[in-house]
């Protein structure tokens, strides 16, 4: 495995590979949790590329599937499936779930972590949120289902970049104090540096620090993260690149 923070260089470069070359759009979203993915691909999940369907294989489920470039960069570049068929393979491995609209990929995420439990299996779950898919009354059923079944097998991880796709969370409608409100629910909950690679690390090696909780990383993070014109922009949840803004961003990231 290369060094996380090369990896996750990788994982951005191969991700706006992707967006341009389909000219599809949310690329800063994908650059936003670029970090949370190399940390989680480079020894903490348990997984095994050369046989992704392992049934003691850690579970991820990408739930802001808006971003899943990132995503498939990841599994391609830790050897899941030849990096050239990325833009080819209709069907990748490694890919657990694929929710579609927003506030799915909790409640999968629990059933599947309430299955483990119910099983004697130690296989966790893994959940990558967006922000803005907070505002989705599905999640926080999900919520207090996991703290009433005492789900500490379950991690959500809560891709914070403030932005979603019409504009700042804060004005669009705010989330905040958001630690607390998990913690009312019965959580367990750190705030991270969602780029400190070393501190995502770290965290999630600790995971459950409270057993009978389920955990949930608030990762702060910046939307469009490592190309100068996208950092904090709502813009490109939405737009696509031209040829010469590509350019510019992969120089940038590589």
């Amino acid at each position: 495995m290369q060094p996380i923070r090369q990896f996750a260089a990788a994982i951005r470069a191969e991700s706006l590979k992707m967006v341009h070359q389909a000219q599809t759009a949310h690329i800063g979203g994908a650059l936003s949790m670029a970090d949370l993915l190399a940390v989680l691909y480079s020894g903490v999940l348990k997984v095994r590329p050369e046989d992704p369907h392992w049934p003691g294989r850690d579970r991820l489920i990408l739930s802001k599937d808006q971003s899943r470039a990132s995503l498939y960069a990841a599994l391609a570049l830790r050897g899941f499936f030849p990096i050239e068929e990325l833009d080819s393979r209709p069907m990748l491995p490694g890919v657990e779930f694929s929710p579609g609209s927003l506030g799915h990929g909790l409640p999968f995420g629990c059933g599947k972590a309430l299955a483990a439990a119910r099983t004697g299996q130690f296989w966790r779950t893994f959940v990558i949120l967006s922000n803005g898919e907070l505002h989705e009354g599905s999640n926080w059923e999900a919520i207090m289902f996991a703290a009433h079944h005492q789900l500490d097998n379950l991690i959500a991880l809560v891709d914070y970049n403030k932005i979603q796709r019409f504009g700042d969370v804060e004005d669009i409608l705010e989330l905040e104090p958001l630690a607390a409100k998990f913690e009312a629910f019965g959580w367990h909950v750190q705030t991270i540096d969602g780029h400190n690679v070393e501190e995502i690390r770290a965290t999630l090696e600790a995971v459950p620090e409270h057993p009978g909780k389920p955990t949930c990383l608030l990762a702060h993070t910046v939307k469009g993260k490592g190309v100068d014109f996208m950092e904090n922009q709502f813009s490109w949840h939405h737009r696509t690149l031209n040829d010469e803004q590509f350019k510019n961003a992969l120089s940038q990231i590589t």
